[in-house]
């Protein structure tokens, strides 16, 4: 038997007609979970949690830093988890995975709202702040490869770039309701309130989504074309197989991944930048990243949909290159305290932009690797490339806006070499949007692959 799975039917009606629609809502509703796990925690570190969690007599400059640290943390330790969390998804199912990392997360998100702070236990405080981040981002590293491919392999073949999409639209809504949930807590609570206690609110929040993402993932199926690979017998574990023949693939979507740079730069970076450089009315920023989601989650669909017609590159590509060009004006805005270019530049960067590209890097980032190892590849592809933006993305940038974080220049200059690093790899890929995944197997397995797994049924 060769290294060729058996060709899936690609008409959607040879599936039952509710497992395609199952699957994009429980890939929905986990990176929902993620995103406002991550979104929240770096929205409260930008206001609330470097003077919470560090001493008092720290240097402003130097707890903000910090406390961009600790954003950062999760996503260095996110390659680790993809080494741990991707070959589990492809040795024991994408849905052992999804159940996994969704209590993980959860709990350690849960856990932050009850932490005590520095002033209250000393330097225990920041540590089991971290440890509670590093359990974070090990999950999930786990958590989107294991979603995007159960949400692909489901799909049917013409519409794997609208399916897939619906993990990022998910991701929109999680940052959308973590920004938001912000807005009145920093516009009706004072200082004392949101300090003491206001702040723990958001994270008691997640509790709620990993009972109903539990509910919906319980019964969820495992991919017919994953099945008919797990039942072969292989001789190299999903890991070697991936560092061995797809490593390119693997490096190609690390560079493609930084392209988060920009979801960093306005969730978390921006907000620190306006706030604390030119104290910015904390409660009207929220509503710049607020109204971007809510345009991208109008853009993901329609750009994943595009991409289903016109190819995967076309839209990333346009949406990596409109962001370099569209970060100028909005931090320039911010240095000018002009509210009109702050809000049309951010939504346009985040909301229109960025969101093209991120609609589409799930089913084409994914298309890049053959069902055996393709939640493998794509954990550590993406995990690497984000544990390089969004963990040294926020310090970098702190530090290039200067001791008094005023400097816009550097950090956009910064940005935009990024967007088109990401864009130049993209352009290296093949274009498989109207590839079968059998096509995709057959791409992506060499002969020499074949060879040295001595496939058996």
């Amino acid at each position: 038997m060769t290294a060729t799975a058996a060709k899936v039917p690609a008409d959607s009606d040879a599936l039952p007609e509710r497992t395609p629609r199952r699957a994009a809502l429980a890939s929905w509703i986990g990176s929902a979970l993620e995103y406002y796990d991550f979104a929240v925690y770096g929205t409260a570190a930008a206001l609330v949690l470097n003077q919470l969690f560090f001493p008092e007599e720290t240097n402003p400059g130097v707890a903000v830093l910090l406390a961009m640290g600790t954003v950062g943390i999760a996503y260095v330790v996110r390659p680790l988890g993809a080494l741990i969390m991707g070959p589990l998804a492809d040795k024991l199912g994408r849905r052992f995975v999804l159940m996994l990392t969704l209590f993980a997360m959860g709990g350690a998100t849960f856990a932050i709202g009850f932490l005590p702070t520095y002033e209250e236990v000393g330097v225990l405080a920041p540590l089991l702040l971290v440890l509670c981040r590093i359990i974070q981002g090990l999950s999930a590293s786990g958590e989107q490869a294991a979603a995007i491919s159960v949400s692909l392999e489901h799909s049917d073949e013409q519409h794997r770039g609208l399916t897939t999409s619906w993990t990022l639209h998910g991701t929109q809504a999680g940052t959308l309701l973590a920004t938001g949930i912000f807005i009145p807590l920093t516009a009706f609570l004072s200082e004392e309130q949101l300090y003491s206690w206001g702040w723990r609110i958001p994270f008691w929040i997640s509790a709620v989504v990993v009972v109903v993402a539990y509910l919906i993932r319980r019964h969820l199926e495992e991919p017919p074309s994953f099945e008919a690979r797990r039942k072969e017998v292989v001789t190299l574990s999903p890991l070697t197989q991936t560092l061995r023949f797809h490593w390119k693939a693997v490096l190609r979507v690390t560079v493609c991944a930084l392209i988060n740079t920009i979801n960093i730069f306005i969730t978390v970076w921006a907000i620190s930048f306006a706030t604390n450089g030119y104290h910015l009315d904390r409660s009207t920023l929220l509503w710049v990243p607020v109204l971007a989601n809510l345009l991208a989650l109008i853009a993901i669909p329609f750009a994943g949909r595009l991409s289903d017609r016109i190819g995967r590159k076309k839209v990333f590509v346009f949406g990596a290159l409109g962001s370099a060009v569209t970060v100028f004006p909005y931090l320039y805005s911010i240095t000018q305290e002009n509210w009109i270019g702050i809000f049309v530049g951010g939504i346009l960067m985040s909301g229109a932009m960025y969101s093209a590209a991120n609609a589409v890097w799930p089913s084409f980032y994914s298309e890049m690797f053959p069902t055996r190892v393709r939640a493998t590849g794509l954990a550590l592809g993406t995990q690497i490339g984000f544990a390089l933006s969004g963990g040294f993305v926020p310090v970098i940038a702190t530090l290039l806006s200067g001791e008094q974080q005023t400097g816009w220049l550097l950090p956009a200059l910064f940005a935009m070499i990024i967007c088109l690093l990401a864009a130049g790899a993209a352009l290296t890929a093949k274009e498989t949007n109207s590839a079968t995944l059998a096509e995709l197997d057959e791409l992506h397995t060499t002969p020499e692959e074949t060879a040295a797994l001595e496939v058996r049924a």
